[in-house]
């Protein structure tokens, strides 16, 4: 963390903490973004679905007044295509879901991380228990399950104690 020979201030892990927080806010923003552009997706098909079911009524409403035609295929077809965008809004939307669901952990891991990071500061304790309690932290969390492209202090300390 700092050039001091291997030693870490408190400040320098409160702000590790705010760093954290920040690298997990922007994937929040990412994953609303994301979840944005596959809610206007489902829009888009259910739009594209009623006008589909309105043309449908239109044309089965002019064919009314003729008499019936024993011919059911196109029904069928309509139905099996209705049926294909139901299942098809249902993946959707559970994917939709999944990264609500993910965005709402982000979200509490920086949040946690802020917290963290404000008591660390308020109550500046020597660095041996500011670094236990950051590493006890994400050890809880599972923080480093929130990183694909970032070492957690966590990961770190158990890299260095294996070398």
């Amino acid at each position: 963390m700092g050039d001091t020979g291997g030693e870490v201030t408190v400040g320098e892990l409160v702000d590790y903490c705010q760093t954290q927080a920040r690298l997990l806010h922007g994937q929040v923003e990412t994953l609303e973004e994301e979840t944005a552009a596959l809610l206007a997706d489902i829009d888009d098909e259910l739009a594209t679905v009623r006008a589909q079911l309105n043309e449908h009524e239109s044309t089965t409403t002019e064919s009314s007044q003729s008499p019936p035609s024993p011919d059911t295929s196109e029904t069928d077809d309509a139905l099996a295509n209705l049926e294909a965008i139901e299942d098809d809004l249902a993946e959707q939307q559970a994917v939709v879901e999944a990264k609500q669901a993910r965005r709402a952990a982000f979200d509490e891991l920086a949040t946690d991380y802020l917290d963290l990071a404000e008591t660390l500061a308020a109550e500046t304790p020597p660095v041996s228990t500011a670094l236990t309690r950051v590493l006890e932290f994400e050890r809880e969390r599972d923080a480093d399950t929130y990183f694909d492209d970032r070492l957690t202090l966590l990961e770190t300390a158990a890299k260095s104690g294996n070398e």
